[in-house]
């Protein structure tokens, strides 16, 4: 029901050893456009040499729009000169998929097998999501080391640092390489700037790790120790608590103790100032949900089209309004199904005024988040209808969303269990997104199944709110035709339920209700 615009986070690549047999590697990014199908060159990582296991520092970040299906290209290579022509290299293989399988992935990280050469297994490659932080802060600090390990046969080491991000599930993503120093125990590394969003994502406490290597040319660098930190560390600056002892557990093994050390020269922040800070107008008036006050917009539309007509039928006119996408306040949780008027123990809104009323309520108080999942709740509301099977109450969730499903395996699975009870679902898409795929959902056709399981009746009805809109600019009329189409398979629905399970009307007695519609929003 609710959208949001996101940055997401470089979608970092990693392709596991003994996976692809390669030497020098590239991965380059396609992304198609939404009108024309074509793809274009986003970006490329940086070109890796000697190693069957490369692992890309530079990301590509991308922002999101959940309500739009993002398709992305990734073509690997294996690089054969300098020349920037893509076709003078070797093609390793390639693969599909959208930026919301990546984000919608267990822990925003998608393993897919690379295709592309007929008869070969080309290998897999790990895409790793993150969104970043709105903190904008560029950290910039300088490093030294004393008394590394020497590792060459022949002089003294080679030494560099590598910078890695801790994950929310617990591994680590490159962010930083320095340069080289060529033959030196004690080497001092020119100052580097990096954006902290990009160091810790906004995180100040989480852990950053620093591996220490010996520079080899044949790529086979040799691991000389490791050191943890963290942002909040860092902003210290210089003092004695950023020096850092370099461990090597192999050593310590043993028993073998080496005094090395890292130390952190200078460390210091700055603000980078975008041209929308200057210019940001936080009412918005080309969001869906803007809040004009000349006319509704179109979800306010849709909520009162549909819910003027069935509150008639409602005993007690107090209706369940959920959200679905956004961060809550005050830690920023993300949510799929959470009570518009906040209240978890009483998301009950009286008529369908209360629940404009808390929707728009709802706007100024969370933060509208992707990506859209409908199974939260889908499930939420069936676990209601599960209670009441025996043909006193029925029940009709109204969803509205601009956004592209991103669950639509768990979704058919929550539609394929709710049909054997007295609901059914009315999804109303809103603005100019692609809702092919809700057309699935919609079973006039053909059934949804899940799993081999077929839905036991058609409880969902679709409608784009776009093909209801008047040219003139005739709200009235345009909700009235969305109401009357999104209406009109309901009583077949219920009806359809009644017969399944054997039910008989009621008779017609003032002491014996109706069954009474329930409607969650």
């Amino acid at each position: 029901m609710m959208a949001s615009i996101g940055e997401f986070d470089p979608l970092n690549t990693r392709v596991p050893a003994t996976k692809i047999e390669v030497t020098v590697s590239l991965v380059v990014l396609y992304v198609q456009g939404v009108g024309t199908k074509e793809w274009r060159e986003f970006g490329r990582t940086e070109v890796i040499d000697n190693t069957r296991n490369p692992d890309f520092v530079r990301k590509f970040v991308l922002d999101f729009f959940f309500e739009e299906k993002q398709n992305l290209r990734f073509d690997v290579y294996n690089v054969d000169s300098r020349s920037c022509n893509i076709s003078k290299h070797d093609f390793l293989g390639q693969t599909f998929c959208t930026l919301g399988e990546i984000i919608g992935s267990t822990g925003g990280r998608l393993e897919r097998t690379l295709s592309g050469i007929p008869g070969k297994k080309c290998g897999v490659i790990i895409l790793a999501a993150e969104e970043l932080s709105n903190c904008r802060d560029i950290a910039t600090m300088q490093l030294c080391a004393n008394k590394l390990d020497k590792k060459d046969f022949f002089g003294k080491s080679d030494p560099f640092l590598v910078f890695y991000r801790s994950n929310e599930d617990g591994t680590f993503t490159i962010c930083h390489k320095t340069e080289v120093i060529k033959n030196t125990l004690n080497p001092v590394w020119q100052p580097f700037t990096i954006p902290v969003r990009a160091l810790c994502n906004g995180d100040y406490d989480r852990t950053v790790k620093v591996d220490v290597y010996d520079w080899d040319r044949d790529g086979s660098h040799d691991f000389i120790g490791e050191f943890t930190t963290s942002y909040r560390e860092l902003s210290r600056g210089q003092n004695q608590f950023n020096v850092y002892e370099v461990k090597n557990m192999c050593f310590y093994f043993l028993s073998i103790q080496h005094c090395l050390s890292v130390t952190l020269l200078s460390f210091k922040v700055e603000s980078e100032y975008t041209f929308v800070d200057f210019i940001r107008n936080p009412s918005q008036p080309t969001s869906l949900h803007y809040m004009s006050p000349y006319q509704m917009n179109a979800y306010a539309m849709a909520l009162k089209a549909v819910g003027e007509i069935i509150q008639d039928y409602d005993s007690d006119k107090l209706f369940p309004a959920y959200g679905f996408g956004a961060k809550l306040p005050p830690d920023g949780k993300i949510s799929h199904a959470f009570p518009l008027n906040g209240d978890s123990d009483q998301p009950n809104c009286v008529g369908i005024e209360g629940v404009l009323e808390a929707y728009f309520q709802s706007l100024r108080t969370v933060q509208l988040y992707g990506p859209t999942n409908f199974a939260p709740v889908i499930n939420k509301v069936a676990n209601c209808a599960a209670e009441i099977t025996d043909g006193s109450q029925y029940f009709v969730l109204l969803m509205i969303t601009d956004g592209v499903i991103s669950d639509m395996v768990q979704t058919k699975e929550a539609v394929v269990n709710a049909a054997s009870l007295p609901l059914s679902i009315i999804i109303v898409g809103v603005g100019p997104a692609e809702f092919d795929a809700m057309e699935e959902l919609d079973g006039d056709e053909v059934r949804v199944s899940s799993r081999g399981r077929l839905a036991e009746r058609d409880i969902v009805q679709f409608v784009p709110f776009r093909d209801y809109i008047d040219r003139s600019g005739n709200q009235v009329l345009s909700m009235a035709r969305l109401a009357k189409d999104v209406l009109a398979e309901i009583p077949d629905q219920l009806l359809s339920f009644m017969k399944s399970r054997g039910i008989e009307p009621r008779p017609a007695l003032s002491s014996s209700p109706l069954p009474a519609l329930h409607q969650h929003i």
